[in-house]
């Protein structure tokens, strides 16, 4: 039996490879995402052991606006009397201070900003060389004018050469102007510590843009004395500063190494589940196609296997018949799809050490790589093969006497297992999408993929009216029609082809619909919320939302024309030992009128320091009313008692509380992240749009916009996300286009003798390839309909649920809908290209004897 079974199999080899491909593309997804963070994790644990590599012992101050859940960390000033506490400590070698913060910002020789795709902009002080750090050309900064920065940085800004004078934005307000006297790069020939670009000033000037104090500094590096341990000179300074009670952290340079190697590669981790869900899609789709791969066959081979059990064979036999070709085309599909898995893997970590600037580290193929490759390759194929296999272990051996061996079945139970599994998925969806529950993403996902399961249960019930309604858009010729009455004549295998397809175009459907909710609410909000003419804003990074310096702000409300102007400013924050981020006002009474806030209690403006107002919804959430006090540490300064002065209305573009502007000298930066101008009657806006940009040549940054232009730069944001899960989707679109090719190509053979025939009665080879054509189109136009119906109600559910959280309007795209469908369309001729032609070449006389 088992030799019978590996011959049949061969023989069909040809009819197997699309099913195959299917799971090489999902195992190369899964694989190629554990060899990519693989290495780039080990990239980078290369990375930060070389940073710390001089590091003994380092000491930083605990933040005070503690750990966020987002942005960088941000460690206290440490006064520059605790280098001589330091010092004294016995066993201490040197000590050396570094006044360092990300945040400084050089403008390139085409006057923009220099932008990085992740890596820190750090701005800090000269300290020297040493075996890590090399100048390159020129000599180190002595002047409070002069800079030097790294080789990164003057690649990046256009070719900075020594000699050069270079703007740079800090944390400071305002652009200064410095002499280039020095590059550096580091050891090992590299330009750059994972793709940073640095700017070194003296130290009172670091101190004094990066870090807003005179003698203070960001971190203490120490260097031990001989004979004396890391830990032991880590725990003696901690006990002379008072450890972590006096707001001190000590830690040797290879804790740091282990924590910041940590912390990457849970970031990594995240990424790597991200490109695995996306691979879970693929496979889910493959699993169709595998099915009905193995469906056709079967059916294929139903006088064989009825015969093998006419011979002596048991229902066992012919199930490990079957199963047997499932694993053998799984461990096949596993080696390939590892191996593809590789090389993308490689490709994918070669680009993005390129474009970080991160020297990667020699390729390795980590064993989670290689076991979920034959894992998901053999799970996926022999699951999408049990139920054909069975379905083959019960062929009577009388079958083998029959010409008809498959029987069109009721589609009784399919349907009420369909409706229930949908049910179910409905209702994990509608709890999770509600926040019912601890779980609620793993109740999303769950639901979604339930729905999924649902529907393509469903699907053959509908498989038969919708194809024969949609078929009669080509019945208008011979071939037509029969390649409509094709597509309907087995409702499962339509389904199950369609079903393929459906659920790529369901999950991009979704997305679309939410995001053009989005962009709709957004615009709507604008238009009957904002009274903003022009808004002053930049793109902004891990610090929070770009700056600009104050100055602009002054100027711009002195403008004629000008009716208003209101700043809003931007910080991390505790609030009630939460962190979070926290916006700040100058002037309330025009801040509301921008935004039409309505009290509900006390007043929409500033009488006094340390005040706030919040919207009614977040205030009895957080327990507040008129009256109450919040404490409030911001990243300087000690903790403020802010009271509420003012309840607002709950508003749809306003995020609840706003603060008092006297507290923004506590803030990182006291400069403002967004600029709002409201301009008179009967003058023209644009005419001021030019003035204020005037005013922003020193801030490349930022820019300002009106409220239409600000409008569709927060919905582009939209879009590119939109195109970012397209990509990623593509490779599940591209599996339920091989289902469909896979299922005409074997139809095609399970036709041959039907072909030969018309062939026989003067079909022409042009007219039969219309008609797998048209079946082709057909089938794949119904997945595209269920898909666009899947994901239009998915999307809507969302919404709906996202209702208290700024989704005010349900929009479909329609536009990207038809694109969607006419797409789908053309996926069937191409899909129909090989079939059509292989069932135009049958040769007649064969095709007439063939049984």
């Amino acid at each position: 039996m088992l030799r019978a079974t590996l011959k049949s199999l061969m023989s069909r080899k040809l009819r197997l490879v699309l099913s195959g491909l299917a799971v090489v593309l999902g195992v190369m997804f899964v694989s190629g995402a554990f060899v990519l963070t693989d290495t780039m994790g080990r990239s980078f644990d290369s990375l930060f052991a070389s940073v710390y590599q001089g590091t003994d012992v380092n000491v930083t101050q605990k933040s005070k606006v503690g750990d966020q859940d987002f942005g960088p960390s941000q460690q206290a000033n440490i006064p520059a009397a605790t280098l001589d506490k330091v010092r004294a400590v016995p066993g201490v070698a040197s000590v050396t201070g570094e006044a360092t913060a990300d945040g400084a910002r050089v403008i390139g020789k085409n006057g923009k900003v220099v932008t990085t795709f992740g890596p820190p902009r750090l701005g800090g002080n000269w300290v020297g060389t040493s075996d890590l750090l090399q100048l390159r050309e020129g000599r180190a900064p002595a002047a409070d004018n002069e800079i030097v920065v790294n080789v990164t940085t003057a690649k990046s800004a256009g070719g900075l050469k020594v000699g050069d004078d270079v703007g740079v934005l800090t944390l400071q307000p305002g652009k200064r102007v410095f002499k280039l006297v020095g590059i550096f790069g580091y050891s090992g020939d590299r330009d750059s510590l994972g793709g940073s670009l640095e700017v070194l000033f003296t130290t009172p000037v670091a101190q004094e843009l990066m870090l807003g104090e005179k003698d203070v500094y960001s971190s203490i590096n120490v260097t031990a004395a001989d004979g004396v341990t890391n830990e032991k000179l880590r725990d003696d300074i901690a006990a002379a500063l008072g450890g972590e009670a006096a707001g001190f952290q000590v830690k040797t340079g290879q804790q740091l190494t282990d924590e910041t190697t940590k912390e990457f590669r849970d970031g990594l981790a995240f990424f790597n589940n991200v490109l695995i869900g996306f691979a879970g899609v693929a496979l889910f789709v493959g699993t169709f196609l595998i099915l009905n791969t193995f469906s056709i066959i079967v059916a294929q081979r139903t006088r064989e296997l009825a015969l093998m059990r006419a011979l002596g064979g048991s229902r066992g036999q012919t199930l490990g018949s079957v199963i047997i070709e499932a694993v053998a085309i799984g461990l096949i599909a596993s080696v390939l799809g590892l191996a593809a898995g590789i090389g993308v893997g490689v490709l994918l970590a070669w680009v993005f050490g390129n474009v970080s600037g991160v020297e990667l580290a020699s390729v390795g193929v980590p064993a989670a790589a290689v076991i979920s490759a034959f894992v998901v390759g053999l799970l996926v194929t022999v699951v999408a093969a049990v139920l054909p296999a069975l379905r083959a272990s019960r062929i009577p051996p009388i079958a083998a006497l029959q010409e008809v061996a498959t029987p069109d079945r009721p589609l009784t139970k399919l349907t009420v297992s369909g409706a229930l599994v949908g049910a179910a998925g409905g209702t994990m969806l509608g709890l999770g999408l509600a926040g019912q529950g601890d779980n609620t993403l793993w109740l999303i996902l769950g639901g979604v993929l339930v729905s999924f399961i649902g529907v393509a249960l469903l699907t053959p019930l509908l498989a038969r009216p919708v194809v024969s309604l949609l078929g009669r858009l080509f019945s208008w010729s011979v071939p037509g029609k029969l390649g409509r009455l094709n597509s309907g004549r087995n409702p499962r295998r339509t389904a199950i082809t369609a079903a393929a397809l459906m659920v790529g175009l369901a999950l991009i459907t979704g997305v679309n619909v939410i995001l053009a909710s989005a962009k709709q609410s957004l615009s709507s909000q604008a238009a009957t919320q904002v009274t903003v003419d022009l808004i002053i804003s930049g793109d902004g990074d891990d610090n929070g939302p770009a700056k600009f310096d104050p100055a602009v702000m002054t100027a711009a409300a002195k403008l004629p024309g000008v009716a208003s102007a209101a700043s809003e400013y931007w910080d991390f924050a505790q609030v009630d030992g939460e962190g979070r981020g926290i916006s700040a006002t100058p002037d309330m009474a025009a801040y509301a009128g921008m935004f039409k806030l309505v009290a509900t209690e006390g007043t929409l403006a500033w009488s006094g320091p340390d005040q706030a107002v919040i919207d009614v919804e977040n205030a009895k959430k957080r327990n507040l009313k008129l009256g109450s006090t919040m404490t409030m540490q911001f990243t300087r300064g000690q903790p403020h008692q802010v009271k509420i002065v003012g309840l607002y209305q709950k508003s749809d573009v306003m995020g609840g509380l706003v603060v008092s502007g006297d507290v923004v000298k506590d803030f990182r930066t006291a400069q403002p992240s967004w600029g709002y101008l409201r301009v008179s009657d009967g003058t023209s806006v644009d005419s001021i749009q030019r003035q204020v940009d005037q005013l922003l040549v020193d801030n490349p940054e930022v820019s300002v916009a009106n409220r239409a232009e600000f409008v569709d730069a927060q919905a582009a944001q939209f879009d590119q996300l939109l195109v970012m899960i397209q990509v990623l989707l593509a490779l599940a679109i591209l599996i339920a286009v091989l289902g469909i090719v896979n299922t005409l190509a074997l139809s095609v053979l399970e036709r041959t003798r039907e072909l030969g025939l018309l062939r026989a009665i003067g079909m022409r080879r042009a007219q039969t390839m219309r008609m797998v054509t048209v079946e082709a189109v057909v089938i794949s136009t119904f997945g595209a309909l269920l898909g666009l119906a899947v994901g239009t109600g998915l999307g809507a559910a969302v919404v709906r649920a996202l209702k208290d959280d700024g989704f005010t309007k349900l929009a479909f795209p329609w536009s990207q809908m038809a694109t969607y469908l006419l797409l789908a369309a053309l996926v069937g001729v191409v899909a129909a290209v090989l079939p059509s032609i292989r069932a135009s070449r049958v040769n007649v006389l064969q095709a007439i004897a063939h049984d």
